[in-house]
């Protein structure tokens, strides 16, 4: 990475946009989405009203953060660092602060907390899914944020010495889990007769003669991904010998979590309790080690026919249960806050982590779509819902943040544009209910106004105001580069779609695309 693209600092961003809590995320350049599907337009301005809602101002900590809304009032390491990323473009000061809360109170020791709510700082718990250092990371390169970058790599680096003292009592390299909410799966079967928090609430204590600590596969796979990020930072900040290190270590990592966690019988990752036995329940501890990309392709496809895409596991109407629902262990009636069985929002919002780069792209459309149309009718934004139905358990406040960023984000992956690295990804779903007369305008990472305007028959691209291609009569990905020039077409759609490409200067193609197909235009 060339570090000379990391030229705005953190102090020359926030005087870009000024904000204060509660302030209309209008004075900034923010995405905007208009449809003339009225149920869709109303979740969508619904959603932000939830978000907007969220931002507050924790005590402790003087900056507004997005907390997670509903029943919890703070913010969580497992997850809040990633929604802040996903809310950056209509609040950019909000993604920043929802990093830096967690590093502003970071112990001496290098521990980071668990939370940050209301009633209090947490560290009794680790509580990790999402790495810190991986959305730092993406959010810092993002808005060339120096400052950023300088103050996460040093700030992960001491979390990571953390977990390696207190966190490997086995010595075995690999993340110990010591209670339920280590992993954030309250009330999960998989943590069932373990104590929610650790002993004194302290993260380096475990309770005995439990079998513990457990090594797990999520835990380290977080660990994981941290590691990665580390060596993309090192090298961005000029530490070439510390990247390299950061590249073994995470690749070491890699290969044990491999070798010991996965049981291919099963096709699936389980705990290794302090016994030595595997804690045999299908989880949603998948689709984490997918989130770290942690397995190859062809390990995937396994994980995928078997397990992820089995509609007798994974795959039922409303996708990725918290439990396999052909697991003994799948918790029945489901109730609130149930990490035993509920397809839980937070799970559908890591899917924009992995589907794409396992080329999934066809079946996250189901997925996507799923989720927003289940949201739509119930309207409240809750946490959590049947996966067989769709529908969500009451119970408790609505307006959670991860259930509104769901709506947000899904809406621009199914049907608008979305920055991938310095790509843009277009795409165009005539006939689908968020493409009904939509418009999307997107100010991009590098300063260029993209829009999509859609008629009945398909869509007009066009950035900067140049006319850069339309596509007709069925669903397809347009990838291009940050300035436009087209480098591929993707399937996105389960079905095979027919289309019409138009581009300037070239004649137009008819083209089939099947799930998941690729062309190239370059």
């Amino acid at each position: 990475m060339n570090r000379r693209r990391f030229l705005l600092t953190g102090a020359a961003l926030a005087g870009t946009h000024s904000f204060a809590a509660g302030t209309s995320a209008r004075t900034y350049d923010t995405p905007q989405f208009s449809t003339q599907d009225a149920a869709w337009q109303s979740a969508y301005d619904q959603a932000l009203g939830v978000l907007a809602a969220n931002v507050q101002i924790l005590p402790r900590y003087a900056q507004p953060v997005l907390i997670e809304g509903a029943a919890y009032q703070g913010i969580w390491l497992e997850c809040g660092p990633h929604e802040s990323l996903l809310y950056r473009k209509f609040r950019p000061d909000v993604a920043r602060h929802g990093h830096q809360c967690f590093f502003a109170l970071q112990r001496a020791d290098g521990q980071i907390p668990c939370n940050h709510k209301v009633s209090g700082t947490g560290f009794g718990q680790i509580q990790m899914v999402v790495p810190i250092a991986a959305t730092a990371w993406e959010l810092a390169e993002a808005t060339a944020d120096d400052e950023l970058l300088q103050q996460a790599y040093e700030a992960c680096v001491k979390w990571d010495d953390w977990l390696l003292r207190f966190r490997n009592t086995r010595g075995t390299g690999l993340t110990e889990g010591f209670c339920t909410y280590d992993t954030g799966q309250d009330n999960s079967p998989r943590w069932r007769g373990i104590a929610p928090q650790c002993p004194d609430q302290d993260a380096r204590k475990f309770a005995p003669g439990l079998r513990l600590p457990r090594l797990c596969p999520d835990l380290s796979a977080t660990t994981y991904g941290g590691r990665v990020a580390l060596a993309k930072m090192a090298e961005a900040l000029g530490r070439s010998a510390e990247a390299a290190r950061w590249q073994q270590q995470s690749q070491a990592l890699r290969s044990l979590i491999l070798r010991h966690l996965y049981d291919a019988a099963d096709a699936a990752f389980y705990d290794l309790d302090a016994s030595g036995e595997f804690v045999r329940i299908r989880c949603d501890i998948l689709s984490r080690l997918c989130g770290e990309q942690v397995v190859d392709q062809p390990t995937f496809e396994t994980l995928w026919s078997r397990q992820l895409h089995n509609p007798r596991a994974f795959w039922p109407a409303l996708p990725l249960p918290s439990v396999a629902l052909d697991d003994p262990a799948f918790v029945r009636p489901i109730p609130v806050n149930s990490w035993g069985g509920a397809s839980q929002a937070l799970t559908a919002l890591r899917t924009g982590r992995w589907f794409d780069r396992y080329g999934k792209a066809a079946a996250h459309a189901r997925l996507m779509h799923g989720w927003c149309e289940a949201l739509i009718r119930d309207g409240s934004f809750r946490q959590q819902a049947d996966p067989l139905d769709g529908r969500f358990t009451q119970g408790g406040p609505p307006g959670y943040s991860p259930a509104a960023l769901v709506m947000v984000d899904f809406t621009w992956r199914l049907a608008g544009i979305c920055e991938a690295g310095r790509q843009l990804h277009w795409q165009v779903r005539p006939g689908h209910a968020a493409s009904r007369g939509a418009r999307f305008t997107l100010r991009t990472d590098t300063r260029h106004r993209a829009q999509m305007t859609y008629d009945a028959r398909g869509a007009d691209l066009r950035l900067d105001g140049r006319w850069l291609g339309r596509i007709e009569g069925g669903a397809a990905r347009l990838i291009t580069g940050e300035s436009g020039q087209p480098l591929s077409l993707v399937g996105i759609e389960e079905a095979v779609q027919q289309l019409r490409l138009l581009m300037p200067h070239r004649p137009p193609r008819l083209l089939t695309l099947g799930p998941d197909d690729r062309i190239s235009l370059g």
